[in-house]
């Protein structure tokens, strides 16, 4: 007799669990834990990276996050406004723009900004920080473009006719009554770039920060070299989850709310 589709899937779940069991329990029979632990998790090593790993690599990861989000968010709504304008000249520079930077990785775009452009120019960056900053914002505002822009579609046309009707110029309209309305629907979007951003700092260290601006990737690196030891990249990814795992949180329960709010 023909099993149904119902059974067959019960029947492919009780097989992945079974399968999914029976790999953990291999894995904790024939791992050297012991080895494991002093390649990677020695506590000596774990309290040496405290108190610099967070007055100093995190502090330096939130600074370069919370720039390039900054950035990311203004030059985004700049292109936003742009790509919806009546201008067709505006549109294509945005879209242009917008297209460049969403399809060159971010390494690279941190490698012609920070080391081409010097290079070829002869011009020297004034901070450090902004060396690493501003090749963030500007791939960031490309994606935060698309969300804004998104966001400020999905308002409802009569809100604009509304505020029109009342005698409001588009600019005040837009600034006033569309943006406000679009900023609550893309919050979620917005807080999980601030999480993408987060993670992308780790690239900055390829131009070769300072020790004053050192960020989790760049300390937790140095302290493999110096301890011979996996343990600070362990540790610098512990901060790193301690850092998003939060927000990650908060987006699911800014969605759930937004959909909740929907209904």
């Amino acid at each position: 007799m023909a099993l149904s589709k119902r059974k067959k899937a019960m029947y492919m779940r009780y097989a992945m669990y079974v399968v999914s069991i029976a790999f953990l329990i291999a894995v904790i029979l024939f791992i050297d834990w012991e080895r494991l632990g002093n390649a990677m998790f020695r506590w000596n090593i774990v309290k040496e990276q405290f108190p610099d790993i967070l007055t100093k690599a995190a502090k330096n990861t939130v600074v370069f996050t919370v720039l390039g989000f900054a950035g990311g968010l203004s030059f985004g709504l700049l292109f936003a406004l742009m790509r919806l304008s009546s201008i067709r000249a505006y549109r294509w520079f945005a879209a242009t723009y917008i297209e460049i930077f969403r399809g060159i990785p971010l390494l690279v775009t941190l490698l012609i900004l920070g080391f081409g452009i010097p290079i070829a120019t002869g011009w020297k960056w004034p901070n450090p920080y902004l060396q690493g900053a501003i090749p963030l914002s500007l791939v960031a505002s490309a994606y935060m473009a698309e969300t804004i822009r998104a966001g400020i579609e999905a308002v409802p046309k009569g809100q604009m006719e509304a505020a029109r009707s009342l005698g409001m110029s588009y600019t005040r309209a837009m600034t006033t009554i569309i943006i406000p309305q679009a900023l609550r629907i893309i919050v979620p979007p917005l807080t999980n770039e601030f999480v993408l951003l987060i993670k992308d700092t780790s690239l900055i260290s390829v131009l070769g920060v300072t020790a004053a601006t050192k960020d989790l990737a760049r300390f937790g690196r140095d302290g493999v070299n110096q301890t011979a030891n996996a343990t600070p990249l362990i540790v610098a990814g512990l901060v790193y989850l301690a850092m998003t795992l939060p927000l990650t949180q908060l987006v699911a329960w800014m969605e759930r709310k937004t959909k909740a709010m929907s209904r």
